[in-house]
């Protein structure tokens, strides 16, 4: 099998640029469908990027979507469901869709994108939703579709949703409120995602396998808040909020019109986003640290050695 020309669903977004952008760099055709292509002009800058308006969750569009290519990459997922069903949507009817799509129109190569703590055992919807998305493209694989699953922890990088919104809440208050400030994660580099995705596409020793992404360290919710406060100069105090008023946070704030966080949230918080096992060797990656890419996006100057932080801290 010899992959050339590859359609990333989901191209626009955070991981996706990265992704489409290194997938460019090593030579593939790239389709990217999106519903509004003027949100996602910036592709057009890249040699091989073929942008194309088309609604991926109707199944007549996305059949034409994979017409002619070797292989589809799904990064499509949402953190927020901000219309009852939407995670259904997102994580479970669209991987359905894009299984049957594969199947109908001969691509042999499918990667996925799932999460860590996706389970369909899992305490919210988000998880539950990812983990049914992941068991039925997992049940996939075989002749003649090729699956590889990728289950990262929480991914930074410029543009993230994660160490950018607290660093602009932190902006406002001296004092900060933290609801699961003792939840586990070990955050992963967008990069390092995008590298291992672009890495698999033609390598068959990954075929039908999952692998679960993080970054080299493991932090608390509190130290990763404090840690952005340090790296803006902002002298802020974090009280952590015990798990009633945690919950209670999630409620009134999921009420909110933009949605900062919902009870959804705090409920996948509960599960760390933590791996077991070392980062993949099959990737030939050094996964890289928090300290060494945040602040070239969190703050104009360099922040002190996170690690010193830390250390202090505990």
């Amino acid at each position: 099998m010899e992959i050339k020309k590859v359609c990333v669903l989901g191209g626009g977004g955070f991981v996706g640029q990265h992704v489409v952008s290194r997938l460019c760099e090593q030579g593939y055709e790239v389709r990217v469908p999106y519903r509004n292509i003027n949100r996602a002009k910036h592709l057009t800058v890249l040699p091989t990027v073929s942008l194309v308006e088309a609604d991926i969750h109707d199944p007549v569009e996305l059949k034409k979507m994979l017409q002619g290519m070797d292989a589809v990459v799904n990064l499509v997922g949402i953190l927020h469901e901000r219309k009852r069903g939407a995670f259904q949507r997102a994580h479970v009817d669209l991987p359905r869709k894009v299984v049957e799509a594969c199947r109908a129109t001969g691509v042999k190569r499918l990667l996925h994108m799932s999460a860590i703590g996706a389970s369909v055992d899992g305490l919210s919807r988000y998880q539950r939703s990812k983990g049914e998305g992941e068991a039925l493209v997992r049940e996939a694989h075989g002749e003649p579709l090729a699956v590889t699953v990728f289950r990262p922890s929480v991914i930074f990088g410029p543009g993230d949703s994660f160490l950018n919104l607290f660093a602009g809440l932190l902006n406002w208050t001296p004092v900060f409120p933290l609801g699961s400030s003792s939840a586990k994660m070990q955050p992963i580099y967008v990069g390092d995602v995008a590298q291992a995705i672009v890495a698999s596409v033609n390598n068959p020793a990954t075929f039908g396998q999952s692998y679960d992404l993080c970054g080299p360290t493991v932090y608390t919710l509190q130290e990763l808040v404090e840690y952005v406060a340090e790296v803006k100069g902002l002298k802020r105090t974090v009280i952590p909020l015990s798990a009633g008023m945690s919950s209670l946070q999630s409620i009134i704030l999921g009420l909110m019109p933009i949605k900062l966080l919902t009870h959804d949230n705090y409920l996948t918080l509960k599960t760390d986003a933590v791996c077991a096992c070392p980062f993949p060797e099959v990737f030939g990656i050094q996964p890289a640290a928090v300290e060494a890419e945040a602040p070239l996006y969190l703050a104009p100057i360099a922040a002190p050695l996170f690690k010193r932080f830390i250390d202090e801290k505990r």
